[in-house]
């Protein structure tokens, strides 16, 4: 199956973008230097390739990259209108909070979303609208 592998995240200001994602989710990044445009790696976790040192599939999820912005950034207020990324969170509300003492602006209410859990976007501090989803506890 095509599965996605990576994201990317545009940014006005690095520092001020990875801050923010330190602080809301505690991702770590790995600046990569001049000579590839500072792009900056994003480490949320354990990825593919970790499961040959024994992490489990549920554990597994995708790593991404940080780079200066080209494009015009979403509308305010509007729904997303591009490809984007939800981010899987335990606690909502504790999300929600840490999200808005770093910076975050949100673009919708929380919504219960039956059958999957609560889910909400945000714009971080640079424009980019992403979401945090607390999934549904399974049912046995």
């Amino acid at each position: 199956m095509n599965r996605v592998v990576h994201f990317e995240i545009m940014a006005d200001d690095l520092d001020r973008a990875q801050k923010f994602y330190e602080a809301v989710f505690g991702w770590t990044f790995q600046v990569m230097g001049e000579e590839f445009g500072h792009y900056r790696v994003i480490v949320t976790g354990p990825g593919p390739d970790d499961m040959a040192h024994g992490v489990k599939m549920e554990d597994v999820g995708i790593n991404g990259g940080m780079m200066k912005r080209n494009a015009p950034l979403p509308e305010d207020g509007k729904s997303p209108n591009a490809f984007t990324c939800i981010i899987g969170v335990a606690d909502i509300d504790e999300a929600i909070a840490k999200i808005d003492a770093a910076g975050g602006k949100p673009q919708s209410d929380k919504t219960d979303v039956p059958g999957v859990g609560k889910l909400r976007y945000y714009k971080d501090t640079e424009g980019n609208i992403f979401g945090v989803l607390q999934p549904e506890p399974r049912q046995a």
